[in-house]
C-alpha cells in the first residue's frame, strides 16, 4: 500500500527533535556494544537505556556557552543519567555520532522519496495504458516529425523513473554506512568490533575505512541522484508546458472551479504547477554541486562540508518530496485532448509521411539522392501551398510511373508508424 503525500512526514525527519534522537540512538547503540564486550557495567547500560533523554531547549541554552552542539547534547543527556553518563561517548569523536546519525536521517528521507516514486510509477503506468493508442505527432527540434502515441510518451517517462528508482536505491545503500572509529579513524580508543556491533544494531554497515568522517563521495552520489530525479521531473513538466501552449493545446493541467490564471486577464489557464517543478529542479541541481564540493576536505577532515549539509540535506529531500507529489497530482488530473492531437497531426497535409514515400521509391529502384529530391520538393510545396502531399505525389510523372494510387494511399496509413507499440509496451511494462 503506497501512502499518500504528507509534508509533515518529511519535515519531521529534519526536526531538531528527530536529529537529537538519532544522536541518542547512536550513543546508546555504542554503549550497548561496549556492554556486550564488558567495557561498561551491566548496571550502567541499564541506567543509560532507561533514563537517557534530552530536551531541545536545554541543549540550545547550553550551546550558547559551549559553542559546540555535540558537547551541549552530551551535557544535557548527562543530567538525566547521572554518574553513569561517563560511559556515554567513551572513546568516540563527534563525527562518529554526526555521520552515523546522518546516514540514519538520509535513509529515512530516502525511504519517503522511494515511496513517492512508487506512487508516480503507478500513475504513469495507468495513464500510459489509457493512452496507449492515442495518436499524436512526435516532434524533433520542436518541429513535426512522425506520429507517436501519448501512451508511448508516458511509457518513456515510466522507464526513466524506473531507472531513477534504481539510482535512488543504490544511493540509499551507499549512504547507509556508519563509523565508530574515533578521532581520525584509527580505533585508538575503540575497537572495530564495537563499530560492527553498533552499526548492526542501527541497521547500518560499518564503513570499511574512514578518517574522522565518512567520505563525502557517498553523500555526493545520493544528492546527485536527487538532482537527476528532479531533472527528470523538470523534463516531464516542461513537456506538459510545451503541450499546453495555446497553439498546441494537446494536454492541460487541471483547472479547478474558482481557480484564477491571471490578475489582469480572466481567460488565462497557465501550467503553473509544471512551471513550479521546473523552478525547484534548479535548486536540486545546485545542491548536487554543493555535495560534490564537499568531497575534497583538508587532510582527515575539516568542517567546511558541515554548514552546507545542514542546508542541502533537509532542503533537497523536502523539495524533491514536494516535487514528486506535485507531479503525481498533475498526472492524476491531467486533461488530454485526443481530438486536438489529431488536428495537429493532420495540419501539415500529410508531409509527415515523407520518409515512408522516400523508402518506397528507393525500394522501386530510385537512388536515395534522387528520391530525396523528389519527395522534398513536393513536401515543401505541400507545406507552403496547403495542398495534400499525397495529391502532389500522384500528379508527379516520376512518382506515378513507379507507384500506383493504391500504393500511395497505403503509404498514408498511421498504422505504419505504430505497428510495434504493443511490443514496446511489453518491454516496458512486462506481459
Amino acid at each position: 500500500m503506497i501512502k499518500r503525500y504528507s509534508r509533515e512526514a518529511m519535515e519531521a525527519i529534519w526536526s531538531d527533535q528527530n536529529r537529537y534522537q538519532k544522536w541518542l540512538d547512536v550513543e546508546i547503540a555504542a554503549c550497548e556494544a561496549m556492554a556486550e564486550k564488558k567495557m561498561i557495567p551491566d548496571s550502567a547500560i541499564k541506567n543509560i537505556k532507561s533514563n537517557a533523554r534530552f530536551d531541545v531547549q536545554t541543549i540550545e541554552e547550553i550551546e550558547k556557552t559551549t559553542k559546540h552542539d555535540v558537547i551541549s547534547f552530551l551535557t544535557c543527556v548527562a543530567q538525566s543519567v547521572g554518574e553513569d553518563s561517563r560511559f556515554i561517548h567513551m572513546g568516540l569523536t563527534s563525527s562518529d555520532i554526526l555521520d552515523t546519525s546522518f546516514a540514519l536521517l538520509l535513509r529515512e528521507a530516502g525511504g519517503i522519496i522511494r515511496n513517492d516514486i512508487m506512487r508516480l510509477l503507478a500513475l504513469l503506468r495507468a495513464r500510459a495504458g489509457e493512452h496507449k493508442n492515442t495518436l499524436m505527432i512526435g516532434r524533433s527540434h520542436g518541429i513535426h516529425a512522425e506520429p507517436i502515441t501519448f501512451g508511448l510518451k508516458l511509457a518513456l517517462w515510466y522507464q526513466e523513473m524506473q531507472r531513477n528508482l534504481t539510482r535512488l536505491e543504490r544511493g540509499i545503500e551507499n549512504i547507509s554506512y556508519g563509523k565508530i572509529s574515533g578521532a581520525v579513524g584509527t580505533y585508538s580508543l575503540v575497537t572495530p568490533e564495537i563499530e560492527e556491533i553498533t552499526c548492526k544494531k542501527l541497521g547500518l554497515l560499518p564503513d570499511p575505512i574512514s578518517s574522522q568522517i565518512i567520505q563525502r563521495d557517498r553523500h555526493a552520489e545520493f544528492f546527485c541522484t536527487l538532482a537527476i530525479i528532479a531533472s527528470s521531473l523538470d523534463k516531464f513538466a516542461q513537456e506538459i508546458r510545451l503541450l499546453q501552449r495555446t497553439e498546441v493545446r494537446e494536454v492541460e493541467e487541471f483547472f479547478s472551479p474558482g481557480q484564477k490564471g491571471s490578475s489582469a486577464m480572466p481567460h488565462k489557464r497557465n501550467p503553473i504547477l509544471s512551471e513550479n517543478i521546473s523552478g525547484l529542479a534548479r535548486l536540486l541541481r545546485g545542491y548536487s554541486l554543493m555535495a560534490l564540493e564537499n568531497i575534497p576536505l583538508w587532510h582527515e577532515r575539516d568542517i567546511s562540508h558541515s554548514a552546507a549539509e545542514r542546508v542541502i540535506a533537509p532542503d533537497a529531500t523536502i523539495a524533491l518530496d514536494f516535487m514528486l507529489n506535485r507531479f503525481c497530482n498533475i498526472m492524476e488530473k491531467l486533461v488530454v485532448f485526443p481530438e486536438r492531437m489529431r488536428q495537429n497531426l493532420e495540419m501539415t497535409h500529410g508531409i509527415i509521411f515523407s520518409q515512408m514515400v522516400l523508402l518506397k521509391l528507393v525500394e522501386k529502384g530510385v537512388s536515395r539522392e534522387n528520391a530525396y529530391a523528389v519527395v522534398q520538393k513536393h513536401a515543401m510545396q505541400s507545406w507552403e501551398k496547403s495542398v495534400a502531399f499525397s495529391l502532389l505525389l500522384q500528379q508527379d510523372v516520376v512518382v506515378s510511373s513507379l507507384l500506383r494510387s493504391e500504393e500511395i494511399e497505403k503509404i498514408f496509413d498511421y498504422h505504419n508508424f505504430l505497428q510495434h507499440v504493443d511490443h514496446t509496451f511489453r518491454r516496458v511494462f512486462g506481459e
